[in-house]
């Protein structure tokens, strides 16, 4: 597991592109037949990616980073598939996840176990672990009961539906809120205008990109922007100090997770569109 110590709100001003990237971009996550992760010191998140091919995959505990037996010791998982059909086996209970569908997996679950349908198309599992201090129920949401909000409008380009799956009145957690926000068709640009939350991090997970598609990605304090460009499936690492908005060449989806001092998704501090340079 390769580990990621983020830049402070002083010291990314002063990084090249290529140390920006390193800090805050999450590459090559997801590898066949390959648990791929990340341990980010940003509210201890763990973010990897899964896809099992030839056998089932399984999510093992590291010694050096977790001091853990298992995996989901001490954590809470959220998983969402972004390929075929794909089983996710829970101290051998099996959850199926068609495209979209996130799992909740609990703290003090034993064995978890990544699987594909159809080793033609398989799965594409993506996930987010936080600490956890209690015990939830497994949940399996699917892509079509996930609570549905509509934002943004074509005049802005930002016209999008967010889908909340893990959050307080749906799927309990202790920390991990998750879900996943899709643009319409002609609309490039989310979350904007942009805002904060000094109270919690985020990572973002961009999909739906083709090989000629890109995400720019802009990070930092609202007075001194810095940008990523970001490609299909690559992840970025949001601190709590930190903008995170994006414009694409084309629509897409990204999955957000966020985990920190509370879950309640309106809580940003807003920023105006005047205050960004």
């Amino acid at each position: 597991m390769e580990i990621r110590n983020l830049p402070s709100h002083e010291s990314y001003q002063r990084m090249s592109t290529d140390e920006l990237r390193r800090a805050f971009l999450l590459e090559g996550l997801f590898v066949p037949d390959l648990i791929s992760m990340v341990y980010s010191d940003a509210d201890r998140a763990i973010v990897g990616g899964a896809i099992p091919v030839k056998a089932p995959l399984q999510l093992l505990a590291t010694r050096r980073e977790m001091a853990a037996e298992h995996f989901a010791e001490r954590r809470e998982i959220g998983v969402v598939n972004l390929g075929g059909e794909g089983v996710i086996r829970t101290d051998g209970k099996e959850s199926t996840l068609q495209a979209r569908d996130m799992l909740y997996i609990s703290r003090g679950v034993r064995n978890v176990e990544f699987l594909s349908a159809r080793p033609e198309n398989p799965a594409t599992f993506y996930f987010v672990s936080f600490p956890a201090h209690a015990a939830y129920p497994v949940s399996l949401v699917r892509y079509s009961d996930a609570e549905k909000t509509h934002l943004g409008s074509e005049d802005n380009a930002n016209r999008r539906t967010i889908h909340k799956y893990i959050h307080p009145g749906r799927v309990k957690s202790c920390q991990l809120v998750m879900g996943l926000t899709e643009l319409a068709a002609g609309s490039v640009w989310n979350t904007m205008p942009p805002h904060t939350h000094v109270r919690r991090s985020e990572v973002y997970l961009y999909s739906g990109l083709d090989e000629d598609s890109l995400v720019v990605h802009l990070v930092g304090t609202p007075d001194k922007t810095r940008s990523l460009i970001v490609r299909n499936l690559q992840v970025v690492l949001s601190p709590s100090w930190s903008i995170h908005c994006a414009v694409g060449t084309k629509n897409y989806l990204f999955v957000w997770a966020m985990g920190g001092e509370n879950q309640e998704f309106s809580d940003q501090d807003a920023v105006s569109m005047r205050d960004l340079l």
